[in-house]
């Protein structure tokens, strides 16, 4: 059941991300067409709630994601299982999470 779990929190993840990478996709040659400097992109991005919950979500997505694509691999793999395989899961998402983080409030706060 709790494969069943995983596998479709997964899934739910993919489809949130598709179209925030497109976005991000977007927005990035949009930067890189218009000749914008990094000063002027942290200009547009500093304060800015839309930014914000744009790449939060984004770092949410990807953690959940990138941690359960990992213990699926390592449980295949490496054969790694119960307790070990579960807390490799957990410390590659709060990982991913807190690096995620720390530049989304970086790039929007900081």
């Amino acid at each position: 059941m709790l494969n069943l779990r995983l596998y479709m929190l997964q899934r739910l993840t993919a489809l949130l991300m598709a179209p925030l990478v497109l976005g991000h996709l977007a927005v990035m040659i949009y930067a890189i067409q218009g000749g914008l400097s990094a000063a002027e992109i942290l200009g547009r991005t500093q304060g800015s709630a839309l930014w914000f919950t744009f790449y939060g979500t984004f770092v949410v997505a990807v953690s959940i994601h990138g941690a359960i694509g990992l213990r699926s691999i390592l449980h295949e793999w490496a054969g790694l299982k119960g307790a070990l395989l579960e807390a490799v899961m957990w410390l590659a998402g709060i990982g991913l999470f807190i690096l995620g983080a720390r530049a989304v409030w970086a790039v929007t706060f900081a």
